[in-house]
């Protein structure tokens, strides 16, 4: 019975949920979000940075995120980037890898600064993979 009465007067937190239509209508409002923060980051003089996955879930979202850009002028110049992962060992040119999914799916569409994208790379030597994970988690904290 104590435990039960523990239970009830602890309170969790809420994450706010949004419930959508479908998939397009979530991949619209995320990418609104998305563009939202660019533009008050470049009103600002200031970097929007952001995580970017890849995989199905993304690519309505990266659509919507190129036609803002080429319909509406959203601006990539001030966005920096950091992909979560890339598949190892992989080239960048390969087929699977996720360099060339950004690419095909956002980067080749708008105006980013290739200096501002940051995606793991596939091609380290075994050895150098924890210092390279290291520096690329320092580079996300600046």
């Amino acid at each position: 019975m104590a435990r039960l009465n523990l239970l009830e007067e602890t309170r969790f937190e809420k994450v706010p949920v949004t419930v959508y239509s479908d998939q397009t209508a979530a991949s619209v409002a995320v990418a609104k979000r998305i563009a939202d923060l660019i533009r008050t980051k470049n009103e600002k003089g200031e970097r929007a940075v952001l995580g970017l996955a890849t995989g199905a879930t993304p690519v309505k979202v990266y659509a919507e995120l190129v036609r803002l850009h080429k319909e509406e002028g959203l601006s990539f110049r001030n966005v920096v980037t950091f992909n979560l992962d890339e598949y190892y060992p992989m080239h960048p040119d390969s087929e699977q890898s996720y360099v060339k999914f950004m690419k095909k799916h956002l980067f080749d569409h708008v105006d980013i600064d290739w200096a501002n994208v940051h995606i793991p790379d596939g091609t380290l030597a075994m050895e150098d993979i924890h210092a390279y994970c290291l520096a690329y988690e320092q580079k996300i904290s600046e």
